[in-house]
């Protein structure tokens, strides 16, 4: 399918998925959440597909926001409706995606596009990249999660002043407080990214879907983690990954894994 607002290349099971709104510095809107949805679903579909990496078109940003302009005059059932249908369709659902995501953070990442950048299962930024949720500076707040996941990434104080105060973060910092796992130089980010997802790709993928579902059970209401985790560790004996992984450590060789 071709896209609008994204650009999609795959290589040696690796998707990149580009956010190419470049006169928009990359802004989202709901065409843009839309086609993110549905090629995240395709991905997940594609069971060659085994890591997806999130990043934004050129050198100024990842994601520099949300697209006021689409949602200024919204009344307050519309605001309800924005948010809950961008968190279902988009946000929530790259959390809870079965392929790991990585988002490549180049530049600045604000509002929806910090929230977006949350919502993969972690982040690595360039050197020049910018953070924040600067919402309350328009008399809104954050509406894709990110009153939730900041403070589950960096802790409730930093989160409160990080938005209580609209700022910006730099790299280093986010990487200080655990908001990103890694800074590199921007000419090296996707290749740094690359990197990573090679070294997830030796592993077994339904293990990996599996720990993605029993670490995201900890932060969901009603749900055990620990009872997530039980269940799921025991459905990994029932597979022919698991079979491989065992044999191949006993045979002292390394293990080809299936996905199944």
């Amino acid at each position: 399918m071709s896209y609008n607002n994204i650009l999609v290349a795959k290589e040696n099971s690796i998707a990149t998925i580009t956010i190419n709104r470049p006169t928009k510095l990359n802004a989202l809107n709901t065409v843009t959440i839309q086609e993110l949805h549905h090629a995240f679903e395709e991905l997940e579909k594609n069971y060659e597909t085994r890591v997806v990496i999130l990043t934004g078109s050129g050198e100024k940003a990842f994601v520099a926001g949300a697209d006021i302009a689409e949602f200024a005059d919204f009344s307050v059932e519309e605001g309800v409706q924005l948010a809950a249908q961008g968190q279902d369709i988009l946000f929530n659902f790259v959390e809870n995606l079965k392929i790991p995501v990585i988002a490549a953070v180049n530049g600045f990442a604000l509002g929806g596009g910090l929230e977006l950048a949350m919502a993969c299962h972690f982040r690595i930024a360039s050197d020049n990249a910018r953070m924040g949720l600067p919402e309350v500076s328009l008399g809104v707040i954050p509406g894709y999660g990110g009153t939730q996941r900041l403070p589950q990434l960096i802790g409730k104080g930093r989160a409160m002043e990080m938005i209580m105060t609209a700022g910006m973060v730099t790299a280093d910092d986010a990487y200080r407080t655990g908001l990103v796992n890694h800074v590199v130089p921007q000419a090296e980010l996707l290749e740094f990214c690359n990197g990573i997802a090679q070294r997830i790709m030796k592993n077994s993928p339904l293990a990996i879907s599996k720990a993605i579902k029993s670490i995201n059970a900890n932060y969901k209401d009603g749900e055990n983690g620990f009872e997530t985790e039980i269940k799921s560790f025991g459905k990994c004996f029932g597979t022919e990954d698991f079979k491989e992984g065992t044999t191949a450590f006993l045979e002292k060789r390394k293990a080809v894994f299936t996905g199944e």
